[in-house]
């Protein structure tokens, strides 16, 4: 092979060189925070950092269900109250108005056989459009009437799966808020199956308070008494639900009939009173909430108005006078810790469903470190023995894949913490996988070399040789790896997820170490040495 030959094939340009060596430097730069303390780096350096799973800096692991029947229950009360109303209005006779959770469908029979089908109208526009896909919609209930003259109005199934994913993606998104309001950091929470949501908190080994505050819908809402019921009574008159308060023993008759819901809240905040030094919950509404609180205050002055949170009155204070500044405050036996918590629950929004807790694990933070020392050994051993293997087997070019192997585990490491990456125990085993089968392409590369040499090739036929023939055989077997981890990230959930997210960045890494970084030191070498053979 010509000079020209050599300059074509392993010249490189000053600033590839540079371009090179550079990533191998910022790669070194970023993995620094990971290696001493933020506080001694200078304010103006990154502090990006891989973080540490459960399983290896302990912590709690909590697997949550989402009662979806509650769903079905809410809904079917909110369509008995929206009949009990509308059909009064419509002067429509009734009677045996109940709900069949079992069903799933409401039921009720009209007086009047004439009026069947004014019943049946007034029910369909209670129904509420469900999406369907490709932008089609349809109602969620299914309207039907019997010879009896009784209307009955069924959930339909399309509206039932489309409320149960959405109580699980919206309850979802609240666990986060109410985890991210309590400061706890680099949390987990993942939808998993159906109706399950796995919450996964680093570094909290005491979950009992994030329980409680997981534990709690936290649906807060506004309703009127009814002062002419009688709490004491065997049942409630239809409208009215009897609920518990504060104390124990007390009871209140309270309307069903929702009159402010705390969906539209803005803020709430843990305070004291200036009076009486006692601690509140100080709340505020959005503009529409402000609006119906200022209406409702208004035509019921000197009524007493409860607040209900989770079907348990907290307060039912009278109303003095209009409020119309669209803010109030929730008085009761409050401590500072409990009322933070009300006031993180507000904040947050309210479930729509309950949450049972179905599995809970705690890990210490002793396991976590055993299992980090576990893992540093395994590394440490394996790059021994691949370093030994490598300069024993390909002498000067497998030290040349040694220092590559090196870059590899740098730039690996600089990728997780640009992601801020949580590295849990199957991501360390997914590191140890990559260091076995990151010099795999230097090997091709160096055994191509060396049966070219054997052939009788010149030095620097051999050299373009390995690289140049190797590369498809390089990229080959990488992608098939690229794709199963592909599929494991696809399919899988949590820790599988994050193997596969490591064997992939490593990856990608080894190709471009292999190829690019091994060649530029060959190159190097051989301009500097100009040697007969090659020390394969």
């Amino acid at each position: 092979m010509s000079e020209s030959r050599f300059q074509a094939m392993m010249y490189f340009a000053r600033w590839k060189i540079t371009a090179i060596l550079s990533v191998c430097v910022l790669g070194l730069l970023v993995c620094i925070p990971n290696l001493v303390p933020r506080a001694s780096l200078p304010g103006w350096f990154p502090t990006r950092q891989v973080n540490l799973g459960l399983d290896l800096r302990g912590g709690s692991y909590l697997l949550l269900e989402v009662d979806v029947n509650a769903v079905v229950r809410e809904r079917l009360e909110g369509l008995a109250d929206g009949a009990r109303t509308r059909l009064r209005a419509a002067n429509i006779g009734y009677v045996n108005l109940a709900a069949d959770q079992a069903q799933r469908r409401l039921a009720f029979r009209v007086r009047d056989p004439a009026q069947v089908p004014a019943a049946m109208a007034v029910m369909r526009e209670l129904g509420n459009p469900v999406a369907l896909g490709a932008g089609a919609t349809a109602p969620d209930i299914e309207v039907a009437s019997s010879p009896d003259g009784t209307v009955s109005a069924t959930l339909t199934e399309p509206s039932l799966r489309a409320k149960a994913s959405g109580a699980v993606e919206q309850s979802i998104e609240i666990v986060r808020r109410r985890i991210d309001e309590t400061g706890v950091s680099e949390s987990l929470i993942a939808r998993q199956g159906q109706s399950r949501i796995l919450v996964q908190l680093p570094g909290v080994e005491d979950p009992n308070r994030i329980k409680q505050l997981l534990g709690q819908t936290a649906r807060m809402t506004f309703h009127l008494l009814d002062e002419t019921a009688n709490p004491t009574a065997a049942s409630p008159p239809p409208g009215v639900q009897f609920l518990p308060g504060d104390r124990d023993g007390q009871r209140y008759a309270v309307r069903r009939r929702v009159e402010v819901d705390g969906a539209n809240l803005s803020n709430a905040r843990a305070g004291q009173n200036g009076q009486t030094g006692e601690w509140v919950v100080n709340f505020t509404f959005d503009s529409i909430g402000t609006r119906r609180f200022a209406e409702i205050t208004r035509a019921n002055v000197n009524r007493p108005f409860a607040i209900v949170l989770d079907d348990k009155v907290i307060t039912a204070p009278v109303i003095r006078e209009p409020i119309t500044g669209g803010s109030g405050q929730i008085s009761g036996s409050f401590s500072a810790q409990t009322a933070n918590d009300l006031a993180v629950l507000l904040r947050a929004g309210a479930l729509p469903a309950p949450l049972t807790v179905v599995e809970e694990r705690t890990v210490g933070p002793e396991l976590g470190a055993d299992a980090i020392r576990a893992g540093m050994i395994a590394l440490s051993v394996g790059t021994l023995f691949v370093f030994l293997y490598m300069g024993l087997a390909y002498g000067l070019f497998g030290w040349f894949a040694n220092i590559a192997l090196l870059v590899n585990l740098i730039l690996l490491c600089a990728c997780l913490t640009l992601l801020e990456a949580t590295l849990t125990l199957p991501g360390i085993a997914g590191i140890v996988l990559t260091l076995g089968t990151a010099l795999d392409a230097n090997v091709l590369i160096n055994e191509r070399i060396r049966e070219e040499t054997r052939n009788g090739r010149s030095p620097l036929n051999a050299l373009e040789t390995g690289f140049s023939k190797a590369s498809g055989t390089i990229m080959d077997s990488n992608l098939t790896n690229l794709i199963a981890m592909a599929c494991l990230y696809g399919f899988g959930s949590g820790p599988v997820k994050g193997f596969a997210v490591t064997v992939a960045i490593g990856t990608v890494v080894q190709m471009w170490t292999a190829t690019t970084l091994v060649r530029l030191l060959v190159s190097i070498w051989y301009r500097t040495r100009r040697p007969r053979t090659l020390p394969v």
